[in-house]
């Protein structure tokens, strides 16, 4: 019988729990049975259980996914400027949602006040800082195979995209290497979705964990983490995307705003790009009067590769849980989490999970305890409904930016 709880009200539900099981046990927590047995065996069993699942999904999702998403931007071809414009304009806002994520969450300093550091994995620690000439050097896999079996992620983002890029110049020689590689990411997407099913558990292990060892000082920099990214979100949606709305596309923001509405609670209340993307083409189409010919691509193509809701989420909480854990995260560190962040947003989006499934990505490449995904998961729903709004709020920016710069002509009144 199908549950009546979809899946994250059983995260929430379990998030509230943790807190609950983990207060009750932290006045106890010395005592040799109830740090043995209760924290040391059933909470870390069921925590660390859930982490290493998600650490086994990590690599060939990240993997097909990128061939795939990078295979079938085959359109970009025949769209020409269109296609280019709009992928940069997808990739460069990333970009930009990345930096002003870490600069806020260096400002905010959500997980500054409470060391989560007896917690973390043992001895872990982030690299020194490289050079940058070296950091983009590493992104070249020398051995793909390599690559693969040590989970380094910006030479796996590198080598996919490659491979997705040639199987489109290809196209019909490569017919059946395009289906088996559909058919690993469709199981890729499938293992994902078997992985989230025990992810409530996962989460209370690891919140039970938290709390029973740290008490309620824990509650407030978790907080501070939700704040901090819906402060960030309402800045990049504000100031960004009206920024580049009034000065490139010569476009009332005001005006957009308003018309666009509508959709961005669509978003808002489905936390779903795929959900919103038939109000985003109607509302293109018939509020802006942008033709189906420009809306029909880079509506669609946002919902595959505008992640910039997501960037922001995982840029801040990468910062939450480096503080958390008394992390000292370096140059070269921010570099590595913008680039990996920025290049993967091509094959994240529609896939259930994925957004922790990316953080954990982010969080292998620099280095970072796992650990720390228990913590941002359990609201992740509530930071789900802010990004997606923005998410589809970039596609729409993009679209009305890449319409007036064809020369259509938008309704303005």
């Amino acid at each position: 019988m199908k549950s009546k709880y979809s899946l994250t009200t059983k995260i929430f539900i379990a998030l509230v729990l943790g807190i609950i099981t983990g207060l009750l046990v932290y006045p106890v927590k010395d005592n040799p049975y109830v740090s043995k047995y209760v924290i040391g065996f059933v909470f870390n069993l069921l925590g660390n259980g859930f982490i290493r699942a998600i650490r086994m999904v990590v690599v060939p999702l990240v993997f097909f996914s990128l061939i795939v998403g990078a295979a079938g931007i085959e359109d970009v071809a025949k769209l020409g400027r269109i296609g280019i414009k709009t992928l940069i304009f997808y990739l460069s806002t990333t970009a930009v949602a990345l930096i002003l994520s870490l600069i806020g969450g260096n400002i905010i300093n959500p997980g500054k006040g409470v060391s989560l550091g007896t917690v973390a994995v043992s001895n872990v620690t982030v690299g020194e800082a490289k050079p940058f000439v070296d950091i983009l050097l590493n992104m070249i896999p020398v051995n793909p195979v390599e690559a693969l079996a040590n989970g380094n992620m910006l030479q796996i983002i590198v080598f996919a995209i490659l491979v997705g890029v040639c199987l489109s110049i290809l196209g019909e020689k490569t017919l059946r290497i395009k289906k088996i590689i559909e058919e690993g990411n469709a199981l890729s997407l499938k293992l994902v979705e078997v992985v989230m099913i025990i992810a409530p558990y996962g989460v209370y292990g690891l919140i039970s964990k938290t709390f029973a060892t740290f008490g309620y000082v824990a509650i407030f920099p978790l907080f501070k983490y939700f704040i901090g990214v819906v402060i960030v979100l309402f800045i990049h949606c504000l100031i960004t995307y009206q920024g580049i709305l009034a000065i490139v596309g010569r476009y009332n923001p005001l005006k957009f705003l308003k018309r666009f509405a509508p959709t961005m609670m669509v978003g808002f209340s489905t936390a779903s790009s795929s959900a919103a993307l038939p109000s985003s083409l109607k509302c293109m189409q018939e509020n802006f009067g942008i033709s189906k010919s420009i809306s029909s691509f880079t509506i669609p193509l946002g919902n595959t590769i505008n992640m910039d809701g997501t960037a922001v989420m995982q840029g801040i909480a990468t910062i939450f849980i480096a503080q958390i854990y008394g992390i000292d995260l370096s140059m070269g560190n921010y570099i590595t989490v913008i680039l990996t962040a920025t290049l993967a947003s091509i094959g994240t989006a529609g896939v259930p999970g994925a957004g922790v499934i990316m953080l954990g990505m982010v969080l292998t490449e620099v280095g970072l305890p796992m650990e720390g995904i228990g913590l941002v998961m359990g609201i992740d729903r509530f930071v789900d409904m802010f990004r997606t709004m923005i998410n589809v709020t970039g596609d729409a920016v993009c679209t009305v930016v890449i319409a007036k710069s064809e020369g259509e002509k938008l309704n303005e009144a």
